[in-house]
């Protein structure tokens, strides 16, 4: 029974793990008015939260984390739209906070970058392919002297 407890706690432990993120939003912090809360979740999932990084706002239990589900629905009560709220979050945090970037400004050269670096791959490769399908020169454009030559490299 001793052996077993463990492995029961471990069990219990990794059924609760993919649930963790779904406790960041507290209680008190829910609206409620259900579609004022959908979209302050639709807008919390595209926030970064600026210290976790890899986790949107909605996931993250990091104070500012909270701080900023609070202001956006803060703003999303007081009658702003979605594009007005994430445009207050970016004003206050700067771009940084949104996992998709605007492509505008210094942004436009990770926008482009990518597609540039596919095409340039795409034209190098034809480019290779071709050098490598050309034919090598004809025997028949050779002088005596030269047929002469490649034979004997032939036979050795």
């Amino acid at each position: 029974m001793r052996r077993l407890a463990p492995r029961v706690a471990l069990i219990v432990a990794l059924a609760i793990a993919p649930l963790a993120p779904a406790f960041a939003v507290q209680p008190d912090e829910v609206l409620s008015d259900a579609g004022l809360e959908a979209r302050a979740r639709d807008i919390s999932q595209r926030l970064r939260c600026p210290v976790c990084q890899g986790e949107n706002i909605d996931e993250s239990n990091a104070p500012i984390s909270r701080d900023l589900r609070l202001f956006v629905r803060e703003r999303l009560v007081a009658g702003d739209s979605d594009p007005q709220v994430i445009d207050n979050v970016v004003d206050r945090y700067g771009e940084f906070v949104l996992f998709d970037p605007r492509p505008t400004g210094s942004n436009l050269i990770l926008w482009l970058a990518g597609p540039l670096m596919a095409l340039i791959a795409v034209l190098t490769a034809a480019r290779f392919l071709r050098a490598r399908n050309q034919s090598a020169p004809e025997v028949a454009d050779l002088d005596p002297a030269e047929r002469k030559r490649l034979a004997e490299i032939m036979r050795d």
